[in-house]
């Protein structure tokens, strides 16, 4: 992926050697530096915090288009980026400028004084101190990883929380058990503070559940104390406070109703003055996230038959591939050719599995710049002999059988590989 460019890339590069390692999950580092800085996590606007496994881009994406749709300047950090390093950072609706992201970092830099700190520590740091100084009725703050000892889990007081669907990744960094790694997700839990949840694995719950009592948080569980289901055009919310009939997402997938939950009881939980019924259904149909069931319709689609479809997701998990193919189950109306690629930390067995029934060819692809890729053979490998090798995308967008009728097209598998399919179809900035 693209780093920042010039005076930005040069204090990043400065910075990577200050840390033995990439990912070293701990907060006293950032706290050291956040106090040298004065403290800017302590002058931020309200705060919604969002965690879990699958989804996180997400909710963020539904929580920042329902406060913009009710006029509210909203601050966004995410992560990994894309395409451009700058969409990390979004300041009261727009992504951070060149000019702003190099003075800020250097100013970390200089309090920093070289120090050990991790990049994403930096970055983070930088994040704040801008949220601190722009205007803004709402920041909504996304995990890195993790979520307890998550450099973004310095905010005292948090607005609400939220935690999105838990399956098991990242367990170099936060074990092999399921319930190990909720109980990190369960981390960003504050007492007192409402935590809206999705449906879990009776075991996370059950993990979830227990963080909420000990600390004295509101836990908001969907099934009991929220709910969310398709309906005639569209989708029937339902809580305490009452039920709303809202429009179809934007984001496409049945699994993005359950993200839209998540947002709205966040939202319904904290209950600042500006929430309306409308602005919730505004922005439940408005939500733009780039590489989540992204149909595109740049350059890559253009050299596909006329009538053909070309989409593109950045799930890269066995949660992430249980996802896809419940939208899969409902694309029968055409053959569908899936296209993979993944990092190579990733179980590909695992995301494989679920995709498989519904695949009329598949396609093992690994794109030149794309970062930690696995093997095209270990892709092969993973399907049982039934990949072949694109090798790369356009290879294989060019190799697939060209019926007489339309297809569809679906790349996946990576968001590392998500952005280079990006640049690809379009060198343009896709960001929202």
């Amino acid at each position: 992926m693209a780093a920042p460019s010039g005076r930005s890339e040069a204090v990043l590069d400065r910075l990577h050697g200050l840390h033995p390692k990439l990912i070293d999950l701990s907060l006293g580092r950032l706290q050291r530096l956040l106090a040298a800085l004065g403290h800017p996590e302590r002058a931020l606007p309200p705060v919604i915090h969002v965690a879990g496994t699958n989804g996180k881009g997400s909710t963020c994406a539904f929580l920042r288009a329902i406060a913009e749709a009710a006029g509210q300047r909203v601050h966004v950090y995410t992560s990994p980026h894309l395409v451009r390093f700058h969409e990390r950072i979004r300041l009261a609706g727009r992504l951070v400028e060149e000019a702003a992201l190099a003075a800020a970092l250097e100013e970390v830099e200089t309090r920093n004084a070289g120090a050990p700190i991790t990049v994403f520590e930096v970055i983070t740091a930088t994040a704040l101190l801008l949220f601190s100084r722009v205007p803004a009725d709402l920041l909504v703050l996304e995990v890195g990883l993790g979520g307890r000892f998550d450099a973004t889990n310095v905010i005292d007081r948090p607005a609400a929380t939220a935690i999105t669907s838990i399956s098991m990744d990242h367990m170099e960094f936060l074990g092999d058990r399921l319930t190990g790694i909720a109980a990190e997700k369960a981390g960003i839990m504050k007492p007192g503070v409402a935590c809206a949840t999705g449906a879990q694995d009776p075991a996370v719950q059950a993990v979830l559940e227990a963080e909420a009592a000990q600390l004295g948080a509101r836990l908001l569980a969907r099934g009991r104390d929220w709910r969310i289901a398709e309906r005639a055009g569209g989708l029937r919310y339902e809580d305490a406070a009452g039920a709303l009939d809202l429009p179809p997402p934007a984001l496409l997938g049945a699994h993005q109703a359950e993200n839209a939950g998540i947002a709205i009881a966040a939202l319904r939980a904290w209950a600042p003055d500006w929430l309306s019924d409308a602005a919730i259904a505004e922005g439940i149909a408005a939500a733009e996230w780039p590489a989540r069931l992204q149909r595109l319709r740049g350059r890559l689609a253009g050299a596909l038959p006329a009538g053909w479809e070309l989409w593109l997701d950045g799930g890269h998990n066995a949660g992430g591939g249980l996802a896809l193919a419940g939208q899969l189950a409902r694309w029968d109306d055409r053959p569908l050719h899936l296209l993979v690629g993944m990092k190579g930390s990733k179980a590909v067995e695992e995301f494989l599995r679920p995709l498989l029934p519904h695949a009329t060819t598949l396609w093992a692809v690994a794109e030149p710049g794309q970062h930690q890729a696995v093997p095209v053979e270990r892709i092969v490998a993973a399907s049982g002999g039934r990949a072949r090798p694109g090798p790369t995308v356009g290879e294989a967008l060019a190799a697939l059988p060209r019926a007489p009728d339309p297809a569809r097209v679906l790349i996946c598998g990576s968001l590392y590989l998500a952005g280079e399919v990006l640049k690809a179809d379009d060198p343009a900035d896709p960001s929202p």
